[in-house]
């Protein structure tokens, strides 16, 4: 199956800080949580390494790690960040044919500082990932199976609808992992475009960013789930979607989607799971626990995984199982694709694998 990822393309420089030299504050009456530094002070770190990166780059590793002939398109500067990229995919078998480079910027960089439960902070340096324009898309670029679109950068968004529009003319099935400030900035935009999407796959924050736009069509609240009386469900399916003051179960969440014509939806949530439903039902995966090494790549491990494994097989259960696995794999590594399972190594380990789903039907579906 021939696969072609669009996105970004990163270095990463990762610093690892052990947790006594670093403070760690988390709000009372939120949900977030920050690395406090010392101003004016050397802090040690464990380790300072660098990796190549990016969701584009990610996700085409991950693939073509489990056998899939992979292309991916990604815009790079003149810069030696860019011959590591490059060398990179050319290791991993990727095929470079339709990286493009660019001097007007750099090639984009992050810096991760680590530490505590390994939930990075990151400093993204977007370079040229924003250079990606129109004019760089070619129709034989998209000439594919499955054409997988990560998160793409600033103005580079303006491209997600023609990316959409030309693998559909290529009969290609599309699958996306946008990031927040794609759906916030240009939430109109791919709201439009979810009947061309086969495979949208998209983290809790994410999911509640998309409410207030989902609320003004399809309503707030909603249906929700046939649970029994003394029943213990994971968190989101109590606790639903927010945001901006608007609320929507996870049921109508699915629902609302599923009603504006997309495939697939995946919903994960960190360290709870994944869920995967289509307003008449919910699968839940539990995560595969693991050491936690560092938590980046793993959506794109899963996401990917999920994507690439359901359009080759059909089988939801089995890509849903797959995914978490890869995913688990990944946050075992500080980086994001030493932890990449080749496919013999997933299929072992699906062998093995003890990971109960649990499915809840809608209320009146």
């Amino acid at each position: 199956m021939k696969v072609v990822t669009i996105g970004g393309a990163m270095v990463d420089s990762i610093a690892l800080i052990d947790n006594r030299r670093i403070e760690r504050m988390t709000m009372r009456n939120a949900e977030s949580s920050f690395l406090l530094l010392e101003e004016g002070r050397k802090t040690e770190a464990l380790e300072i390494s660098q990796h190549c990166g990016g969701g584009a780059i990610n996700t085409a590793v991950g693939m073509a790690r489990l056998g899939f002939d992979v292309a991916t398109v990604v815009k790079l500067g003149q810069d030696q960040r860019a011959e590591n990229i490059l060398r990179k995919l050319g290791e991993e078998g990727v095929s470079t044919r339709w990286v493009m480079r660019d001097a007007c910027l750099q090639t984009g960089a992050a810096v991760m500082i680590a530490s505590h439960e390994r939930d990075a902070a990151i400093f993204t340096f977007r370079g040229a990932n924003t250079l990606l324009c129109r004019d760089d898309l070619k129709a034989d670029m998209f000439a594919a199976d499955l054409v997988y679109i990560s998160g793409l950068s600033n103005e580079a968004a303006d491209c997600f609808p023609d990316v959409i529009a030309m693998a559909k003319a290529a009969g290609a099935k599309v699958a996306t992992n946008p990031g927040i400030r794609q759906l916030t900035s240009r939430s109109d935009t791919f709201l439009a475009a979810l009947p061309d999407i086969d495979i949208l796959s998209i983290n809790r924050r994410e999911a509640d960013a998309l409410v207030p736009s989902l609320v003004g069509r399809f309503g707030e609240g909603g249906i929700g789930f046939d649970l029994g009386t003394d029943e213990k469900a994971p968190e989101l399916i109590l606790r639903g979607l927010h945001s901006g003051g608007h609320e929507m179960t996870l049921a109508h969440f699915f629902e609302a989607l599923a009603d504006s014509g997309v495939g697939q939806v995946v919903v994960t949530n960190g360290a709870e799971g994944a869920y995967i439903g289509d307003g008449e039902r919910v699968i839940y995966c539990p995560v595969v626990e693991r050491q936690i090494a560092g938590t980046a790549g793993a959506g794109d491990a899963f996401a990917s995984t999920f994507s690439v494994l359901f359009a080759e097989t059909g089988e939801m259960r089995l890509a849903l199982q797959a995914a978490a696995i890869n995913a688990g794999s990944v946050i075992a590594h500080v980086d994001t694709q030493t932890g990449l399972l080749r496919r013999g190594d997933l299929e072992r380990e699906l062998g093995e694998a003890r990971m109960p789903l649990q499915t809840w039907t809608v209320v009146g579906a």
